[in-house]
């Protein structure tokens, strides 16, 4: 049975401040946290030993951890170059043979830049390459590996709401990565209430359905943008950045939808994915008593 989940990206400073050396150790950590969910995140390459990765996800089954991987950022499935294409493919296809090692179930993807072709060629581009990764995929034997696409929060990127569910439309594998702290600083501060975030999720269960809308990936943290979109990313406790977490809890839990929440935050994930949990559970609460 599907149940909602919450972890952070990466390992916190906490951790290490802990006396914490290797990732090996984080699911237990997290464990004890009372988290359920980790992401391991090879945003700057694929680097790790297949023993490694067998460790953590020793350990991960040992404590009911779901684990996700995050592939590289610098991947650019709008690259129209045939060289650029392969080597694209060859990291997306690393980071699903590391996740396997590992025993995630799920690698996030970025879609890339369409700094330089239009929108409307990057996302035909980008529609070809992940038929191909499919494929390559499939041939593999990496059906238990899911595809998780993500919003972006540059306006020069590929990866608006509407653009991330256009790719998630080419198979039904495929599910969305709701960075809703992309989507706030590409919407220049879009998400603020309750209504704000149910029209996103409008939006994906219009175009993919209730079933994967509801086991969809999300990322969450404070995000400070420009007009570009994105610029860094912040805790918790940084009010002056958003979005707010609240808003969006209660309308998880109107939905009862039961997606994997990784939190982002800068330093502090793991805490910070905690408190998240807790303004779901008290979500819950209001909703169960009609408040």
């Amino acid at each position: 049975m599907l149940m909602i989940r919450f972890g952070p990206s990466g390992n916190s400073d906490a951790f290490y401040l802990e006396g914490y050396k290797s990732t090996v150790s984080a699911p237990k950590w997290i464990s004890e946290l009372g988290l359920n969910a980790f992401e391991y995140s090879f945003g700057h390459g694929v680097r790790m030993s297949k023993e490694t990765a067998m460790k953590i996800g020793e350990e991960a089954k040992k404590y009911s951890i779901a684990l996700s991987v995050h592939s590289p950022y610098y991947i650019n499935l709008c690259a129209k170059w045939k060289e650029s294409r392969e080597k694209n493919i060859n990291h997306v296809m690393k980071s699903v043979e590391a996740a396997s090692y590992m025993g995630a179930d799920r690698v996030v993807v970025h879609s890339g830049s369409v700094a330089k072709i239009s929108r409307e060629s990057g996302l035909e581009i980008a529609k070809d390459g992940l038929a191909e990764i499919l494929e390559i995929k499939k041939a593999m034997g990496y059906d238990n590996i899911v595809l998780c696409l993500e919003t972006m929060g540059k306006t020069n990127q590929l990866g608006t709401v509407d653009e991330v569910m256009e790719l998630c439309k080419i198979d039904e594998t495929l599910l969305p990565t709701l960075d809703f702290g992309h989507i706030d600083a590409r919407g220049q501060g879009a998400l603020k209430t309750q209504e704000d975030y149910a029209k996103v999720f409008d939006a994906v269960e219009n175009a993919i359905g209730f079933d994967r809308m509801c086991s969809t990936h999300v990322h969450f943290s404070r995000i400070e943008h420009t007009k570009a979109g994105e610029k860094k990313h912040w805790t918790l406790d940084d009010v002056q950045y958003g979005p707010d977490f609240e808003p969006l809890a209660l309308e998880l839990a109107k939905r009862r939808i039961t997606p994997r929440i990784i939190c982002e935050s800068r330093c502090t994930m793991a805490h910070d994915a905690v408190r998240l949990k807790k303004m779901y559970e008290l979500a819950c609460e209001t909703i169960g008593s009609g408040e």
